[in-house]
């Protein structure tokens, strides 16, 4: 009989090949931190997250680009180890409202747009979004503005606190924060800051832009056009009309 001959070299490649697999799966249940605007994640306690955190999955953080930060030492792959395949549902493509023939905000097709979750709130009108498994052109965490409402300032650098800002803004977070959203879009993707221009949609098929305007918590934005330009237009002027919200009596 021959004796065996032992490939060690291939040995060592499949053990660090099976070591990788091994951290990967268990990629998706370590939790790392991103910030609004950075492009690293993070351990729990890093000083850069000083001004946001917001937590995500090591998975999600590698599938959307982030790099492990130099000075916490995050979590990363074994070296030459490679993601695997994600068993979300099949990514969805954009939902442009100005693709379609609409005639109003409410017969927007939720079976259609981006699903994602409200993870950070800034005002009235300003959010941020965990969107699993993103489109190729989207992150996982977007900071969202929404089409086509302009709610009073309660965070501008430069501006003071507006009245019934404080409402607008109270009004969008206990609504939306922690809650699952749906995501349409239009002709602008993003705006000159690089947020995500988005109409936000509730699981009962409320566009929450258009609520916003008809309570009364913000104006229509139409110094850009937009496709519901003309609706929300309308539903400023009932809200003026009926003295909702800041057309109300101070």
């Amino acid at each position: 009989m021959k004796p065996v001959t032992i490939n060690r070299s291939l040995i060592r490649g499949m053990v660090i090949s099976i070591l990788s697999g091994l951290f990967l799966l268990g990629a998706g249940d370590t939790t790392v931190y991103v910030t609004n605007s950075g492009s690293k994640y993070h351990r729990e306690t890093c000083t850069s997250l000083s001004r946001s955190k917001i937590a995500v999955s090591l998975e999600d953080a590698l599938t959307s680009g982030y790099e492990a930060c130099a000075v916490c030492k995050p979590p990363v792959p074994s070296q030459g180890g490679v993601l695997p395949a994600k068993t979300s549902p099949p990514r969805k493509s954009l939902y442009r409202i100005n693709k379609t023939h609409l005639t109003e905000s409410s017969q927007g097709e939720i079976a259609r747009m981006v699903p994602g979750e409200v993870v950070g709130h800034v005002d009235g009108d300003t959010l941020r979004v965990r969107i699993p498994n993103p489109p190729p052109e989207l992150k996982t965490i977007e900071t969202i503005r929404m089409l086509g409402v302009d709610t009073p300032e309660t965070v501008h650098p430069h501006k003071p606190v507006e009245r019934f800002g404080k409402e607008a803004s109270d009004f969008t977070k206990a609504r939306l924060l922690g809650k699952p959203v749906y995501l349409a879009f239009d002709w602008e993707l993003r705006d000159r800051y690089g947020r995500l221009l988005a109409y936000l949609y509730t699981p009962d098929g409320c566009c929450f832009n258009a609520a916003l305007i008809q309570e009364g918590y913000g104006y229509a934005y139409v110094s850009y056009t937009f496709h519901f330009i003309e609706e929300f237009k309308t539903l400023e002027q009932a809200a003026r009309k009926g003295k909702r919200g800041l057309w109300g009596d101070p």
